[in-house]
């Protein structure tokens, strides 16, 4: 069992992200000692949507076709609707999510994030929420899907929107100090 601040945690982005779901985790899990790596599609760095405008930029540290899985206690997945629509139609960042997966790591997605879960096809039976928006997705994916602030299933957590971020960053703190979740292959 890692303690967060021996722990190493991948967020996984590309631009369009909502602003607080990328800046919040990065922030408070380095704030608690995490090494935290951002790994973007091309290595470069990407902007952020804040609300109703584009945001601030965040500097990249990898290109997602170069990270190694066995690297990371923890894989984070922003939100927002660019974000994730555009990932989900990457092959790389979705055969990422399933190694992710596959190997027992905590995996942390809000809002429209479940959609990559969803594309890694590894929300089936597993208890989820996220923005309201998509729930049908997840329910169309098999998950059982719940409203509240943040659902957890073996390791696989899941969250509405920012105004869940406190708890979204406190349940993958407690997932990653319990270590790795072994679970089916996705």
């Amino acid at each position: 069992m890692p303690k967060i601040n021996a722990s190493k945690i991948l967020i996984m982005s590309t631009d369009g992200f909502e602003q607080s779901e990328l800046c919040v985790p990065l922030d408070e899990l380095k704030a608690k000692g995490a090494t935290v790596h951002v790994a973007t599609l091309d290595g470069e760095k990407i902007k952020g949507w804040d609300e109703t405008n584009w945001g601030d930029s965040v500097a990249a540290d990898l290109k997602i076709a170069d990270v190694t899985v066995d690297d990371y206690d923890a894989l984070v997945l922003p939100g927002g609707q660019i974000n994730p629509d555009i990932l989900r139609a990457d092959k790389t960042a979705v055969e990422t999510v399933k190694s992710f997966v596959s190997q027992g790591k905590i995996v942390a997605a809000i809002c429209h994030a479940p959609w990559l879960l969803i594309e890694a096809g590894v929300a089936k039976d597993r208890e989820m929420t996220s923005y309201h928006s998509i729930r049908t997705d997840l329910r169309n994916a098999g998950a059982h899907v719940v409203d509240k602030e943040v659902a957890i299933s073996n390791g696989i957590i899941t969250s509405r929107s920012p105004e869940d971020l406190s708890a979204f960053v406190a349940k993958i703190v407690e997932e990653v100090e319990e270590g790795e979740h072994p679970r089916a292959a996705a």
